[in-house]
């Protein structure tokens, strides 16, 4: 069975005027992507296996390490939180969403940058609050490892049995600071 993970996206949908559509759509920021940082998608990470962590009922702080205790992370995965934003707010680029993150500490970012993800999926506008967005993509980006933003349908991997299989294809563009990708769950 497959997911589609990506955040179907129509431009007139999106909110903010015709300049601002047009220029997060023309740096490759709008719907599902990941930000450059600089660095070239590595080809090793179009499949991985997937996990997801389900971090929707903290609202009031930061996750931290001992929140995922129990995950089993594996060098090669994928490890997609879930955070319920896109769910509950709806994908709108000029309100609440795009200040709503997933707010993964630092210390949880670089937990499981060690233990040798390739990727790190968030249905929300990113992993931490804007003012650490670039900081913290710039980390992982350093490290070989991407941060895809505005995954959608992540609910339907809560509670999965079966382990599952994850597919990023990024469009091949090296003028944009945003790689609109499609990603995709195969479970088993």
């Amino acid at each position: 069975m497959l997911i589609d993970l990506t955040l179907p996206l129509s431009v007139a949908e999106i909110s903010g005027g015709e300049d601002y559509v047009r220029k997060i759509v023309d740096a490759g920021h709008a719907g599902t992507h990941f930000d450059v940082m600089d660095k070239e998608f590595p080809l090793e990470s179009f499949r991985t296996n997937g996990k997801v962590v389900d971090i929707s009922h903290i609202r009031d702080r930061e996750v931290e390490i001992a929140d995922i205790d129990g995950v089993e992370i594996g060098d090669g995965d994928i490890l997609i939180f879930y955070s319920g934003w896109v769910d509950e707010i709806g994908y709108d680029t000029r309100h609440d969403y795009v200040y709503k993150s997933a707010e993964l500490s630092d210390a949880l970012v670089e937990h499981v940058v060690a233990k040798g993800v390739k990727l790190i999926g968030v249905d929300a506008a990113g992993v931490q609050k804007p003012k650490k967005h670039a900081a913290v993509d710039q980390y992982c980006a350093d490290r070989g490892v991407f941060i895809i933003e505005n995954l959608n349908n992540v609910k339907t991997l809560l509670g999965l049995d079966k382990p599952f299989t994850v597919y990023t294809a990024p469009l091949s563009r090296t003028d944009l600071t945003g790689l609109p990708c499609r990603v995709l769950a195969e479970v088993d």
